[in-house]
């Protein structure tokens, strides 16, 4: 097995500290039942932990919970060193019952992290409140340390701020150069919110052929890393902590070395201006119009 690396940490807005990187056990690992283990993504999540990702996600809709459990059962990591976060998505009409079933599959008494999965099962203003005092129920009762969303706008955002007692810790959203949300992470670190990204290496794989494809092969040259790696620095120089998975431990390894380099500001500047000359979005098309780009 490669070295492992100490991932540095960030401190959420309620005093939880949480991995910049993390490993993700969904779209790739994505199932449609919680019936038979994944013994590959138990294998693949134990690896990934040896490398030092401690930072493990899940989600109720990935049916991987069961993997999940049992990988950091297996593991050989002590579960205070670890920080699990799961979401839900299904069973949001009775949050507390949704969070002790994750619970019970996971084999934990507490998540660090529990997110409502995405906030398009509202009709109305009062259902995204009520579900967000549902969550601050949970937080209350010591199963979830922490308690944060995921795909929200800021339009949701708001919304569940003017009710809320507890700011949300994150907001866990797809975020790449291809896909920048407007304003939306500087509004939300303006809340104390912290921006989580999920597929941020889509530039280099579901939408390579864009104008990316000239620029990060001579950064990823410089660093002597990859552009992918390259597209994780980026993120993780604007406070994005990043969650990626694989089930290669060489790439997963290789991900790492994100960790022995920064960008310059004028780096990150010029991904982020050519970035914003293309538009993608690879989660939730149906939900936005195809040039919306909030």
């Amino acid at each position: 097995m490669a070295s492992k690396r100490t991932i540095p940490a960030v401190t959420l807005n309620d005093g939880t500290e949480i991995p910049m990187l993390g490993y993700g056990t969904g779209t790739a690992w994505y199932k449609e039942s919680d019936s038979g283990l994944n013994s590959d993504l138990v294998e693949a999540t134990k690896t990934a932990v040896g490398l030092g990702f401690h930072h493990l996600d899940g989600a109720e809709v990935y049916c991987t919970e069961p993997e999940l459990g049992k990988a950091i059962q297996d593991c050989g990591v002590a579960r205070e060193k670890l920080f699990i976060t799961t979401k839900v998505n299904q069973n949001v009409s009775d949050i507390p019952a949704a969070l002790n079933a994750s619970l019970e599959k996971l084999g934990l008494e507490y998540v660090d992290l529990y997110l409502i999965h995405q906030p398009f099962f509202a009709q109305t203003k009062d259902q995204l409140q009520q579900a967000w005092a549902a969550m601050e129920h949970v937080k209350a009762t010591g199963k979830a340390r922490s308690i944060g969303v995921s795909n929200f706008l800021q339009s949701h955002l708001e919304t569940i701020l003017e009710t809320a007692t507890v700011v949300p810790s994150v907001n866990q959203i797809e975020y790449h150069p291809y896909l920048q949300h407007g304003n939306l992470v500087s509004w939300q670190q303006s809340k104390g919110i912290a921006t989580v990204s999920y597929s941020g290496l889509t530039p280099v794989t579901r939408a390579a052929g864009g104008p990316l494809d000239q620029l990060l092969p001579g950064f990823a040259k410089k660093y002597g890393v990859t552009p992918g790696e390259i597209l994780l620095r980026w993120c993780l120089d604007q406070g994005v902590i990043s969650i990626t998975t694989s089930s290669k431990e060489t790439r997963l390894a290789s991900y790492l070395r994100v960790l022995t380099f920064k960008l310059t500001p004028q780096e990150i500047e010029e991904i982020s201006a050519v970035g914003k000359t293309h538009h993608h979005r690879a989660f939730w098309k149906d939900k936005f119009a195809e040039d919306d780009r909030s």
